[in-house]
């Protein structure tokens, strides 16, 4: 419970000390879109990386040479708990953003920063909305902004992925980037699976090899979501059972 509150603590500090920042990011966008981007990144990656300590995640990474360096990509994951955010986002060495559900634009100061780093709101009931948010998403990957989405739609209890909607890797397909697969171990353990407390959790991560659209065959091409679903459970069981 002391992990819990001293997140919880520095999460609502952090937030409300960053008021004056957000001015400061928003005249420096002004001048130098670029610096802005990269110190907005920057400061949420440190505040990523305190919640992390504070909370004992002890993280193994694996695969990271996986990620190109210098292109942007489409970050696809399984969703299990709220720390697949934070892990993965102090941890992204390029610009990216972040689909998220339509609400979170409602929550204060944090959208605010979710906008600085050019995270998507994602409307689920609304299908021309959400045409909207993958056209948008496009325009970043073909402007340099890497995306990173959990096509499951909802954090997953189980071992067995939820179906991946075709949909969702719209963006990969029509820019041809790469599809980074990742899966992550153990995240639900750190909070969801004992609410209210955080408990000191090993947590592994996995990317796996890239996936570029244009270089699978017809059937996959067409399957895109089910064949990158197959690649991530592979990569959560392989890592799963490891630790077993």
């Amino acid at each position: 419970m002391i992990r819990f509150l001293f997140v919880v603590i520095f999460l609502i500090s952090f937030l409300i000390l960053s008021i004056p920042i957000h001015f400061v990011e928003w005249i420096i966008g002004k001048f130098n879109p670029d610096l802005k981007n990269r110190s907005s990144q920057k400061i949420v990656q440190w505040a990523f990386k305190v919640i992390m300590k504070i909370s004992g995640v002890k993280l193994t990474v694996k695969g990271f040479e996986n990620i190109p360096k210098d292109e942007a990509v489409l970050y696809v994951g399984n969703h299990r708990s709220y720390f697949d955010i934070v892990i993965t986002y102090a941890l992204a060495p390029n610009l990216t953003g972040y689909v998220a559900k339509k609400e979170m634009e409602k929550v204060p100061l944090l959208s605010t920063w979710m906008r600085y780093l050019h995270c998507l709101f994602l409307d689920r009931d609304n299908i021309k909305e959400g045409l909207k948010t993958i056209l948008t998403g496009i325009e970043y990957i073909n402007s340099g902004i890497s995306i990173c989405i959990f096509p499951e739609g909802t954090r997953n209890k189980g071992d067995e992925l939820l179906p991946f909607k075709e949909g969702s890797l719209k963006m990969a397909d029509k820019t041809g980037c790469a599809i980074v697969p990742f899966a992550m171990v153990n995240t639900r353990d750190v909070f969801e699976n004992h609410f209210p407390k955080i408990k000191s959790t090993h947590v592994v991560l996995e990317y796996g090899k890239p996936i570029y659209p244009k270089e699978l065959d017809k059937e996959h091409r067409k399957f895109l979501g089910a064949h990158t679903q197959s690649v991530i459970q592979e990569l959560y069981l392989s890592n799963k059972n490891s630790l077993l």
